[in-house]
């Protein structure tokens, strides 16, 4: 399929974009940047240095995601979301002398298959985003979300559970189960976990 990069979008020659991935108007995609199968990076979005992409994955317009940030299969970066990458920021040092790179370790958000983050939301460096969670618009997360997790606010905590299509579970009969609407499949849930109910 090839690889689609827009004049205007700022890709640097050391960065590697898999087969199918499209970049789009004013983004910047950063040396050592991996991006997989499929990708799209949308307009005026920023994919930082080393940042790791897998297949399938969309980053919408003007998203910021700093290095070093990781994005498994699937996941959905919505626009104007900011992954962080610094525990405590500062432009200087205590002596008023400018900070460097060299002078702070990078920590990263990590966003595992299948996630979803809102728009404009803020994840706060190194927080984990479970398989398949949804992080829901204009929400902070300041800790590990679970998977299938629909978390929301500021900071975010858990309101529900939604499954691989993204829509809030139901109640399930037996206890402790949970079903899709849309799918009908199953979930099984202990304590404050939630996975995937076995079929036979």
């Amino acid at each position: 399929m090839g690889v689609r990069i827009v004049e205007s979008a700022d890709v640097a020659d050391a960065a590697e974009i898999g087969d199918g991935s499209s970049i789009w108007h004013l983004a910047q995609v950063r040396e050592g940047a991996v991006l997989g199968a499929n990708c799209i990076v949308g307009r005026g979005a920023y994919i930082g240095t080393g940042v790791r992409m897998g297949d399938n994955c969309k980053v919408q317009n003007y998203a910021l995601v700093y290095e070093p940030a990781v994005l498994e299969d699937g996941v959905f970066v919505g626009p104007a979301v900011v992954f962080t990458n610094d525990h405590y920021p500062r432009a200087v040092s205590p002596d008023g002398s400018i900070k460097s790179g060299d002078d702070w370790e990078a920590v990263g958000v990590t966003c595992r298959t299948g996630a979803s983050i809102g728009a404009r939301a803020v994840c706060i460096a190194p927080v984990t985003i479970g398989r398949w969670a949804l992080v829901a618009a204009g929400s902070v997360v300041t800790a590990d979300v679970p998977d299938f997790a629909l978390v929301a606010g500021v900071p975010a905590k858990r309101i529900r559970w939604v499954g691989k299509a993204g829509v809030p579970l139901e109640a399930g009969e037996q206890p402790d189960t949970w079903i899709c609407p849309q799918t009908g499949d199953t979930y099984i849930q202990t304590n404050d976990t939630l996975t995937e109910a076995v079929t036979p």
